[in-house]
């Protein structure tokens, strides 16, 4: 079941990136980091608003409880915020393979720090992951964005390695609390502190920050967060359940990546789609080696 799970969130976190892409094109990132943080509150408001009425303000009502969640909302939002810069100034097809390299990051926390093993299908999986992402920086320095020249690919790797930190904390969390309650949480406070970013960066200084930047309102904003809130829930509840591996669920999300690349070749007509075809076959190929290798 926590596969089935792992599988529905990784393709609506698919979608969720080509309504960011939609989303952030010639557009305020800031602000519609900000909206997203608003919608996803929103969504989860009910959750918030049923726990307060019966008096229960989450995690065992202590401090510490919602310093560890804010600890993670802090996490999400560093990733997020180099993450959105990044899909904005990169093509889909290249921004993709790279955040589809967390679960090597994740294997090694959730080895160290978890205990995890893996049988030598699921490490012949790993292995081909690390192939994929060598060829897809090989044919992102021939598109002008080589790690020399291009800080959106820095900020595209800055934002799969919070992401792994944010995935190996999410398994420690689960042990504790409820997939709902944390989804809720850190919302509001990512929500709060986004906002609170956004007013004080207007203030200081706009124009260093880029809040400046034009925004115009488009329909695949709140879509981001829809898309986003789905995807999460399946995933914590995933990571709840019995046996779930944090390396192998983290691995099958990544698996979301088919959804940008197909947008960016068939609506986008991005370059050099038969190299990016091979990657994309080479990395599909190590998640079916870990879903079989889950079943062993």
């Amino acid at each position: 079941m926590w596969i089935i799970l792992a599988l529905t969130s990784a393709l609506c976190l698919g979608v969720y990136d080509v309504m960011k892409k939609l989303s952030v094109r010639g557009n305020n990132v800031l602000i519609v980091l900000m909206l997203n943080t608003v919608f996803g509150t929103m969504l989860l408001s009910p959750v918030l608003f049923s726990s307060i009425a019966c008096g229960d303000f989450g995690f065992g009502n202590t401090l510490a409880g919602h310093l560890l969640i804010l600890i993670k909302a802090l996490i999400v939002l560093g990733s997020w915020i180099l993450g959105y810069f990044a899909i904005k100034h990169l093509p889909l097809t290249i921004q993709g393979p790279v955040n589809a390299s967390r679960p090597v990051m994740v294997l090694t926390g959730a080895v160290l720090i978890f205990g995890e093993r893996l049988n030598w299908v699921q490490w012949t999986g790993i292995l081909l992951g690390f192939v994929s992402l060598y060829f897809i920086s090989r044919i992102g320095a021939g598109e002008g964005f080589s790690l020399r020249r291009s800080r959106w690919l820095w900020m595209a790797i800055g934002a799969a390695v919070l992401g792994a930190v944010s995935a190996l904390y999410d398994k420690y969390l689960m042990q504790y609390y409820r997939p709902m309650e944390v989804q809720a949480w850190y919302s509001l406070y990512q929500c709060v502190v986004m906002t609170s970013v956004i007013l004080l960066l207007r203030r200081v200084s706009p124009k260093a920050a880029g809040v400046a930047t034009a925004f115009s309102w488009r329909w695949t904003i709140p879509l981001i967060s829809l898309f986003l809130t789905v995807a999460d829930l399946a995933y914590f509840y995933s990571l709840s359940l019995d046996g779930a591996m944090i390396s192998i669920v983290s691995m099958i999300r990544r698996g979301s990546v088919m959804v940008p690349f197909l947008y960016g070749v068939l609506v986008l007509h991005e370059r050099n789609v038969r190299g990016k075809l091979i990657d994309l076959s080479v990395l599909m190929v190590s998640l079916g080696l870990l879903v079989i290798g889950s079943s062993m």
